[in-house]
């Protein structure tokens, strides 16, 4: 199962990733960006490359 790797100290809480994200595997909870439905990721790494701040590092699988 893939999933975005979050660095939450690097979060800046934009929501930039949130909007980028087709599948809504991302939201922001509190201050930070969370990964909130693994199972609808698909790997494509837009996520990755949105962020500005860098928090999203890469996409793993479990």
């Amino acid at each position: 199962m893939a999933h975005p790797v979050l660095d939450y100290e690097l979060c800046i809480c934009c929501g930039i990733c949130v909007e980028t994200c087709t599948q809504g595997v991302l939201d922001i909870v509190g201050d930070v960006a969370e990964v909130v439905d693994e199972d609808a990721c698909i790997a494509c790494g837009d996520c990755v490359e949105a962020c500005p701040a860098g928090c999203i590092t890469e996409i793993t699988e479990d």
